[in-house]
């Protein structure tokens, strides 16, 4: 468990750089959102990339419980445990007001200036696709996918649309995009 005032700093930065962004957070906003010294700051993160970095750890630590909740749940078929997924994640998209993926705003962000940050959300989202490739490859094999069906190369193009959507939804400030891609991408990868 972290240090209260670690956590404090974790949890608000993660709503703030959905927000704003990496280049527009600034620090001294985020100690004074959370009433937090600025000594405490550096005593916790070694300067604001590790910062960012930490949150994105938090932030994947999220996306892996539920990942972990809803791949995990045996007592649905493994396409509704992929939906159910990314059905869950659109739910918080909405309670945040449509803020998008905390990972493909960065990466929007910062791919193209911070080799370090570009190899860390690649490394996510490629964590993402393999969970993903897991439940699709049981579909697969219970004949829920076609046969021949690479369900690598599925999952990845899974989440590749998903950040897509995610961006489409964020730029419209609803959930519309997100559910025609799902509805799309279901209907599409069982062959009908």
């Amino acid at each position: 468990m972290a240090h209260p005032t670690k956590q404090r700093l974790i949890d608000a930065g993660l709503s703030m750089l959905l927000e704003h962004g990496y280049n527009d957070l600034g620090i001294q906003a985020l100690l004074s959102a959370t009433a937090t010294p600025k000594g405490s700051f550096y005593h916790h993160f070694t300067d604001k990339e590790d910062f960012a970095l930490q949150v994105i750890d938090q932030y994947m630590q999220q996306v892996h419980a539920g990942l972990d909740a809803c791949l995990g749940d045996t007592s649905r078929p493994p396409l509704a445990r992929v939906r159910r997924f990314f059905e869950l994640t659109r739910r918080s998209y909405k309670a945040q007001g449509y803020m998008g993926c905390l990972l493909g705003g960065l990466g929007q962000e910062l791919s193209g200036v911070s080799t370090m940050f570009r190899r860390r959300i690649e490394a996510c989202f490629s964590e993402i696709a393999s969970r993903l490739a897991g439940c699709l490859e049981e579909a697969r094999a219970r004949g829920d996918l076609p046969v021949d069906a690479d369900t690598t190369r599925l999952a990845s193009l899974l989440v590749d649309c998903w950040e897509g959507a995610a961006l489409r939804s964020r730029l419209r400030g609803n959930a519309a995009p997100l559910g025609a891609m799902l509805d799309f991408y279901f209907r599409a990868a069982r062959g009908r």
